[in-house]
């Protein structure tokens, strides 16, 4: 199975690109699972504009996110918290890629994880995020990984600081891949992950 991680960031030492690559390790482990970790930067494109899309299509970025979400099983995506809600670029992304026919998010299963430096760990962003992508179609998984007070939650090499946050993400990885497999009609399964 075909898993896209990303953290919908921008910023070079973010600490939602902390947390993807935590659980890109994780995810390395599991005997059945491929991981694409793509940088957020392949997908830049404009803000969404009508007329730009009736003259010159879905831009680059928002072609490769669509295709690679079109090759993927399941995302797992790290997003920050802006305001209390999603991120504009991410907003912008799910509203270029829902302009493709493919209906590239229909079906697909989600993981949403997010960090900030507040005491919420970006749990109000991650409810807003789920709005777009489930009237989109796609399978958000009911739990999400919220990890508050970024600044402590790291140490400098980037990896968790408290292991239980480790293992914390690890049994919701766990968890994920076998709604994953699920969903894929591998029920039968019995995997480790």
């Amino acid at each position: 199975m075909k898993i896209l991680a990303f953290a919908a960031s921008m910023r070079k030492n973010s600490y939602n690109r902390m947390l993807i690559k935590q659980a890109a390790e994780i995810l390395k482990s599991a005997p059945d699972a491929v991981l694409d970790l793509a940088d957020y930067r392949e997908f830049e494109m404009p803000n969404y504009d009508g007329d730009l899309e009736d003259s010159a299509g879905i831009p680059p970025g928002g072609r490769e996110f669509i295709r690679r979400i079109l090759a993927a099983d399941g995302l797992i995506l790290s997003t920050p918290e802006y305001n209390g809600g999603i991120p504009g670029s991410l907003k912008n992304a799910i509203d270029w890629a829902s302009r493709d026919d493919s209906d590239p998010f229909q079906g697909k299963t989600l993981l949403l994880l997010g960090t900030s430096p507040g005491r919420f760990g970006s749990v109000r962003g991650l409810w807003h995020t789920r709005i777009p992508f489930e009237a989109m179609g796609a399978y958000v998984y009911p739990e999400m990984f919220a990890l508050p007070n970024a600044r402590q939650a790291f140490n400098d090499a980037g990896a968790f600081a408290d292991p239980k946050n480790r293992d914390r993400l690890e049994a919701l990885i766990r968890s994920y891949l076998q709604y994953v497999r699920a969903l894929m009609g591998d029920r039968s399964a019995n995997h480790p992950y």
